[in-house]
This record gives C-alpha cells, sequence and structure tokens, in this order.
C-alpha cells in the first residue's frame, strides 16, 4: 500500500498532466514487453517490438527489470514536453543521481534481492558522456519503433482518461477527482491510499501531486522511488472512461500483423546481457 499525505496546501496543486509521457510510456511499456500473461489486444505489437527493437533492449532491460524498481532518472518531468526534452534531461542527469539510483537498482533496496548489472552500465554511473549518448540513442530507437507507431492510439486513451479527471477537477475540485480512481486508489482525507507492491508513505507537504494516464502502465499505479523528486504517480488510463484499461484495444499497429506471441518470453530472454557484458 502507498499512502500519500495531503495537506490543504497540496488539493489546489493537484493536477492531471497535459497528455501522455513519451519516456513513461516507453519504459512501462518494457513491463508489458515480458508479461507473461495473454494479451490477444497487444500480441501484434509485441512481436513487432521484438522484431525491431533487440539493440536497444539489449541496453534497456537491465535498466528496467520486469517489476519492481527502475531508476527515476529515465522518466524525467521535461518529457511532458516531448521525447527529445525528456532525452536531454536524460544526459543531463547528475552524476550522484545517476550513482544513487543504480546502485538501488543493483542492491535490490526498493525489492527483494539483488541485481548484478552489466559492467557497461558503470560508465552511466560515472556520466560518462558516450555512454549516456548511447542511452538516450536506445530509448530514442525503441521510442520510434515500438512506441511511435501506436502513439495515436495511446493519446487518444489517455485523452478520454484526463478528459474524465479535468471534468470532476473543474467541477468539483481536487478531492473530487480524486475520488475518481476507484477500486485501486481511495481517498480517506487527508490520505489517498493506492494498491501497491510495497508498503511506502509519501508526504506531499505542499508540493501537489500530478497524475499522469498511462497506456502502458496496466496494472498498479507507479510513482517515483526518491521522495524528494516532484511527486509524480502513473496510473492506468482507462479505456473508454468506465472500462478497465486491461480491457483496450491495443496501440492499432495494424500493418504488424496479429495472432498470440507465445514464444516471446524465450526470444526476450535471449536479448538481456548476462552480468559484466
Amino acid at each position: 500500500m502507498l499512502r500519500i499525505h495531503f495537506t490543504p496546501q497540496d488539493l489546489p496543486r493537484t493536477t492531471v498532466a497535459d497528455g501522455a509521457d513519451p519516456l513513461w510510456e516507453t519504459v512501462l511499456s518494457l513491463h508489458a514487453l515480458r508479461e507473461s500473461r495473454a494479451d490477444p489486444a497487444l500480441a501484434a505489437w509485441r512481436r513487432h517490438a521484438v522484431r525491431h527493437g533487440p539493440g536497444p533492449l539489449r541496453t534497456l532491460f537491465p535498466l528496467v527489470p520486469p517489476r519492481g524498481y527502475f531508476p527515476d532518472f529515465l522518466t524525467p518531468p521535461a518529457a511532458a514536453n516531448g521525447v527529445e526534452p525528456g532525452l536531454e534531461a536524460v544526459m543531463s542527469t547528475p552524476r550522484t543521481r545517476l550513482r544513487a539510483e543504480l546502485a538501488a537498482l543493483a542492491g535490490g533496496i526498493h525489492t527483494t534481492g539483488q541485481r548484478p548489472l552489466p559492467g557497461w552500465t558503470a560508465n552511466i554511473a560515472a556520466g560518462e558522456p558516450a555512454a549516456l549518448r548511447h542511452l538516450a540513442r536506445s530509448l530514442r530507437t525503441y521510442h520510434h519503433h515500438a512506441i511511435a507507431p501506436g502513439w495515436p492510439r495511446i493519446a487518444e486513451q489517455v485523452g478520454r482518461d484526463r478528459a474524465l479527471r479535468r471534468h470532476a477537477l473543474g467541477a468539483a475540485g481536487a478531492e473530487a477527482m480524486l475520488r475518481t480512481f476507484g477500486p485501486a486508489m481511495r481517498w480517506r482525507p487527508p490520505v489517498l491510499e493506492v494498491g501497491y507492491p510495497v508498503e511506502r508513505e509519501l508526504h506531499l507537504q505542499g508540493r501537489g501531486l500530478v497524475f499522469v494516464p498511462s497506456y502502458f502502465c496496466r496494472d498498479a499505479p507507479v510513482a517515483l522511488a526518491d521522495d524528494a523528486l516532484p511527486p509524480v504517480l502513473v496510473y492506468p488510463a482507462a479505456a473508454n472512461g468506465t472500462t478497465a484499461p486491461g480491457d483496450a484495444e491495443g496501440p492499432r499497429l495494424r500493418t504488424y500483423g496479429s495472432g498470440a506471441l507465445r514464444e516471446v518470453p524465450a526470444r526476450l530472454g535471449a536479448l538481456v546481457p548476462r552480468s559484466g557484458a
């Protein structure tokens, strides 16, 4: 359970993002890509992403495990303005943050157990420009091949959800909007209780909260791990304002075929480099 503590100053500073965030969608899609459950809505998309993204995936998979913690620096606020501003922010991340967040990933601080990282991640932790450019290039290439073709569908679904939340916010205020998120989130003033894989308390302390509806956030909402960063909560965008996100159609990648991708887990496993690679 994640408990988000509001003060009276937080409510007027709570809002909904202007639209889908390209880097949040990119990173969270890496979870959806490796899901073992059958999901016909995403089968064609998975096949296309695996076919066109093996190079970027070798870089991105070690940084974004199938579940649990991934570094906050991969999803900077600047990405709300587009992919390129977001990638510039990734490459400008201070070294202290790079080191701390990669150490947290390797040490399993936010999850259970250690995750040995490939040796090349040390160059990212050291803030080496070439390593950061390679990371940005991997994110850009994967986004271009796996996310951008379906962006109209992603933006459409996120836009419908955003309109629902914004209507409640404008008509009756932040508390009314906070009551629209059930059952995954429950507003018990002054605390928003969120279904979450770990026990956690987040105190907004007058900073407010930005809700980010997401197509590829398909289960529990996601918050930044570092409480000192501007508070953000990414949540599954409802498919049509009433339907659960799991019932969505998928990104409508019409030129990429259809059908189940039963062999995905084995094929994806081969793309993850061994520790020290």
